[in-house]
């Protein structure tokens, strides 16, 4: 069974940078299209960033493109999340999730969850 499990938000200061880990078990992980959501307080998930299999094509919300990289590392189940110059509105909990096979942008479809991990950016 694959589990996903998010690590490294935290509280940090408008300006500053979080990078998100979300490590991933079992052996599809170099099968599966990635992404990363989020959902702030009150809000409904909302897409960040996607990766394809082997790590492109890439996809960004407009909101953090510019701002976040995502990227993978195939050999070691790990999905990551580059946050830089945060700002206040991307306070959220962070979820990444996968699909086999095709990069979406849409948590339809997507076969695997984490719990998230929360972020939060004071001003």
């Amino acid at each position: 069974q694959v589990q996903l499990v998010e690590s490294g938000g935290g509280l940090v200061q408008a300006g500053g940078s979080l990078r998100l880990s979300c490590g991933v078990s079992g052996r599809t992980f170099s099968t599966t299209a990635m992404v990363w959501f989020r959902q702030a307080p009150g809000k409904e998930r909302t897409f960040v960033a996607a990766i394809d299999r082997s790590g492109k094509p890439t996809r960004y919300a407009e909101a953090v493109e510019g701002r976040f990289t995502i990227s993978r590392d195939n050999a070691k189940n790990i999905l990551y999340l580059q946050m830089n110059n945060l700002q206040p509105e991307d306070t959220a909990v962070y979820y990444c999730a996968g699909r086999p096979l095709t990069i979406a942008t849409t948590e339809a479809g997507m076969r695997y969850w984490g719990k998230g991990t929360l972020v939060t950016v004071s001003s």
